[in-house]
């Protein structure tokens, strides 16, 4: 895997894909800033060797050109004081505005520029507008691991430009190392943990998973699916009734391969979705008919916490249960907390997905497990077994 590390960077402009996507409140501020400050260590290598740094990245989904709430001139501010340097900033990504901006970019100095996707070239992936960026820097750097599934111009067709000059960012390789690790070189036992609503979003990663792990833990509205199809009545539980002979299948399949899967045995159920609903606890077989199941049970928990503790690898995506609810959040918390504390004792954790990291970001435990991913959508092809265009074509 071709890094940073391998190049020197003296005198050299790098045109580094970083992904700025990050959440802004009504006043433009950032209200997450962990995928900007995950891309420290790429600018100040570059930095510290003498180069300069050209960085662009899109934010939202803009739909016709500029539109004031997704441009990039909203993180300046607060990239500048992360760096400790005053970052410049282009008012487009090519043409005159960004031309002129890189002409008067020195040695030791960071241009931002505007928005990729105020072009709809930039999601095509056309060629002529990543020949068009591409004539900015003297070098490629790829550290946007969340786009990296997408074929787009500045992801996937601008590396071609760069022959020999191409290579991923610190955040990029730690991913890539992160996720081959898990799926080629996880120690045993390893346990993947998968939640969130649906078994369609999830189907293909458990496919992919089910000849590598331990261990298979099954939460959230994705669980009811499977115990409708092992003969339960669920109630007003969420479940896609399409897929309950292939969840059946799933289950039987795991078994013949000495996977062992685990669903939950209790659930906190209610009569309505909000926080403030009338809730109980059953067994997750037996939901009444005007009950819905909204987070795994204390006995479900206490299983859970069992076999995390006696995993050595862990992948955790998907929360337990509807944990944005104080009251439905207990055992996506719990889950939290016990891969923490296995990580703590030697176990190696990825975490991955918007959910999962947004749970171990709530309860103030990123430093408590052993990677956090910043890119959801990418991470999961990874484990799906896909090949992603953005680290292909450093690759290739």
């Amino acid at each position: 895997m071709k890094t940073i590390d391998d190049f020197n960077f003296r005198g050299l402009k790098a045109l580094i894909r970083v992904d700025y996507n990050v959440p802004l409140d009504d006043k433009y501020q950032i209200t997450d800033t962990t995928r900007i400050d995950a891309t420290v260590p790429t600018i100040n290598k570059i930095l510290n060797e003498g180069g300069s740094v050209i960085l662009m990245s899109h934010l939202g989904r803009p739909k016709e050109g500029f539109e004031e709430k997704f441009s990039l001139k909203h993180l300046i501010g607060y990239l500048s004081e992360k760096l400790g340097l005053k970052v410049a900033f282009a008012t487009d990504c090519i043409g005159k505005p960004a031309l002129d901006a890189v002409a008067e970019l020195k040695p030791g100095g960071i241009l931002l520029l505007e928005n990729l996707r105020f072009h709809k070239e930039e999601e095509k992936g056309g060629e002529s507008f990543a020949k068009e960026l591409a004539s900015l820097g003297d070098v490629y750097v790829n550290d946007a691991f969340g786009t990296a599934h997408r074929p787009h111009a500045s992801t996937a067709i601008i590396a071609k430009f760069f022959p020999g000059k191409k290579m991923f960012g610190y955040l990029m390789g730690k991913e890539v190392e992160s996720i081959n690790y898990v799926l080629k070189s996880a120690k045993r036992p390893f346990t993947a943990i998968l939640g969130g609503a649906k078994v369609s979003g999830k189907i293909e990663i458990i496919n992919h998973l089910i000849d590598k792990v331990d261990n298979m833990i099954i939460g959230g509205g994705m669980a009811y699916t499977f115990i409708k199809a092992l003969g339960g009545h669920i109630g007003k539980s969420l479940c896609e009734d399409e897929l309950l002979d292939l969840a059946a299948n799933t289950v039987e399949g795991s078994k013949m391969m000495g996977v062992n899967f685990h669903l939950p045995a209790d659930t906190v159920i209610a009569d309505r979705f909000d926080n403030a609903a009338q809730q109980s606890l059953c067994n997750i077989y037996e939901i009444p008919d005007e009950m819905m199941g909204m987070d795994i049970g204390r006995e479900t928990i206490g299983k859970f916490e069992e076999v995390i503790a006696k995993s050595a690898t862990i992948l955790w995506n998907g929360p337990m249960g509807v944990f944005e609810m104080p009251s439905f959040e207990a055992g996506t918390k719990a889950i939290a907390l016990a891969v923490a504390a296995a990580s703590e004792k030697g176990a190696y954790s990825l975490i991955g997905g918007g959910d999962s990291v947004a749970a171990i970001n709530k309860y103030h435990l990123a430093d408590k497990v052993s990677y956090v991913s910043t890119g959801g959508g990418a991470m999961l092809e990874c484990i799906e077994g896909n090949i992603l265009p953005g680290i292909q074509a450093i690759e290739q």
